[in-house]
């Protein structure tokens, strides 16, 4: 398997490459050259296995055996979600019924309580795997350089810290996560990491990320690597838990007495979005063929992809909407753009066109045609601040569950679904971050005490390190390039 940018240029390129290249040099972003096939002979194999074997399985797909041995790569999965790892689940992503035809994929079970981790643990494996198994006298240092609305950020830093060889600067937007989110991060004091918070949005972070991996002399200098979704390891780590919560759903219909007929019978994901990582992530689980009817886009008041999924409307306006729900509070999806690239048959050279146009007017210029196309692979909905505080509000009082701001947007969307189209298709709605880490908006939901896990709740005792910088690209520099010299020979 061969990796080129969705712009054109490099193509064909291996998976290391493109994993430590994080960004392609155009401006693009890697994926693979085609998408495997799984037939149902297959799905019926993969069934019983466990989340490390799945692991596996999905990711053998994409990366040939002569770049990581299969003995390798199962170590690398069983590293990261295996009995040793740092999950507390051992299903890693379990899904659990909640209310009719409505499950749950609860993603939050892993170190820092959120989604990000399934992808970053592994991410931060993989990174120290390609860099111990060169010569030591060729080994060198990467510096990782990421941006955050909140999870990312401290699931990679978690990932990562400790790691030899790797330097970690994550920006994050000042004062616009939850303190909880903020300490997760911060109060981490390893040599090799460092924290920024910028005077802007997760817009303005996102972009510097961008403008430094483009400055190739800057690049060049630090040996950039990513960890944010625009890595396609991110995305492919993902795919995997889209397949086996399939698996759970199944098995959990079988146990009430309703059963699916396996690898035929669909359901729906509805998946909280932001930056369209995760989803993503579900729309390649369905090109290799996994039997999903339809992938529900869940936005909060910052509602770009849902009116372009519901009227073809891809347009910046305004700014960004501060929210209960930040880490979904962006206005340029930057995985996007990887959808897109498929969308436009993927003509490197029309998707170009499309961002090129986009940057200069911030209006994104794809055809009627190919938008109502795109609605029949997403549906969307927008959720507004009331009706997250309603939805978490409903499911503690009607099934005794406990939803975070993003998990009930997802819901909200699920619910709204369900009864859109008269209950034709189950839904599993990812819950993406666990109640803790957003504590005060659930309180202002369901009040009364919540019980904090004991890692969350002992973080506000921490010492906690961070920097503040205006958030422009040529003070960023001048941080990295000021910071590492102390602890990069």
């Amino acid at each position: 398997m061969k990796y080129s940018s969705t712009r054109g240029s490099p193509q064909n390129i291996s998976f290391e490459e493109a994993v430590i290249t994080g960004l392609a040099p155009d401006g693009g972003l890697f994926v693979p050259d085609s998408v495997p096939s799984v037939d149902q002979s297959t799905l019926e194999r993969w069934r019983e296995l466990s989340f490390v074997e799945v692991a596996t399985e999905v990711m053998a797909l994409f990366v040939d055996e002569a770049e990581i041995p299969r003995t390798d790569l199962q170590r690398l999965c069983e590293a990261s979600y295996g009995a040793q790892s740092r999950f507390r689940d051992a299903r890693v992503a379990p899904v659990v019924a909640v209310r009719p035809a409505v499950f749950v994929m609860e993603l939050f079970h892993g170190p820092t309580f959120a989604f990000k981790d399934v992808a970053l643990q592994f991410l931060g494996n993989l990174f120290e795997y390609f860099l111990e198994r060169k010569p030591e006298a060729a080994r060198q240092s990467i510096t990782v350089l990421g941006a955050t609305s909140g999870d990312t950020g401290s699931a990679a830093i978690h990932g990562l810290k400790g790691k030899r060889n790797v330097e970690v600067f994550i920006l994050h937007p000042l004062e616009r996560l939850s303190l909880t989110q903020e300490k997760q991060m911060t109060t981490v004091l390893d040599a090799n990491v460092h924290n920024v918070a910028l005077r802007g949005t997760f817009d303005d972070c996102q972009n510097i990320v961008k403008e430094c991996f483009g400055d190739a002399a800057f690049n060049r200098k630090h040996r950039l690597a990513a960890v944010n979704s625009i890595n396609w390891a991110r995305i492919l780590a993902q795919i995997v838990y889209y397949f086996t919560s399939y698996f759970q759903w199944c098995a959990l219909r079988a146990a009430a007495g309703r059963p699916v007929t396996f690898g035929k019978d669909t359901c729906v994901f509805a998946v909280p979005t932001g930056n369209f990582g995760d989803i993503l992530a579900g729309y390649y689980a369905k090109r290799m063929g996994l039997p999903i009817h339809r992938l529900v886009v869940a936005t909060n008041r910052n509602d770009i992809l849902h009116r372009f999924f519901s009227a073809g409307d891809y347009s910046l306006a305004g700014g960004v909407v501060p929210t209960i729900a930040p880490s979904m509070d962006i206005q340029i999806s930057s995985n996007f753009e990887r959808y897109l690239f498929y969308l436009s048959g993927s003509d490197p050279v029309k998707l170009k066109s499309w961002m090129d146009a986009f940057k200069a007017d911030g209006k994104l210029p794809v055809p009627a045609e190919l938008a109502k196309r795109a609605q029949d692979d997403f549906a969307s909905a927008a959720v507004s601040e009331e009706e997250i505080l309603g939805t978490i509000a409903a499911a503690k009082a009607d099934h005794d569950y406990l939803l975070c701001p993003h998990s009930a947007t997802g819901m909200k969307a699920s619910v709204d679904y369900v009864a859109a189209t008269g209950g034709a298709h189950d839904v599993i709605s990812l819950a993406t971050a666990h109640i803790g880490k957003f504590a005060d908006a659930v309180k202002e939901a369901v009040p009364g005490g919540i019980t904090l896990p004991t890692q969350l709740a002992e973080l506000h005792k921490l010492e906690a390190r961070k920097d503040v910088l205006d958030a422009t690209c040529a003070a960023v520099q001048q941080y990295v390039d000021a910071a590492l010299p102390a602890h990069v020979a």
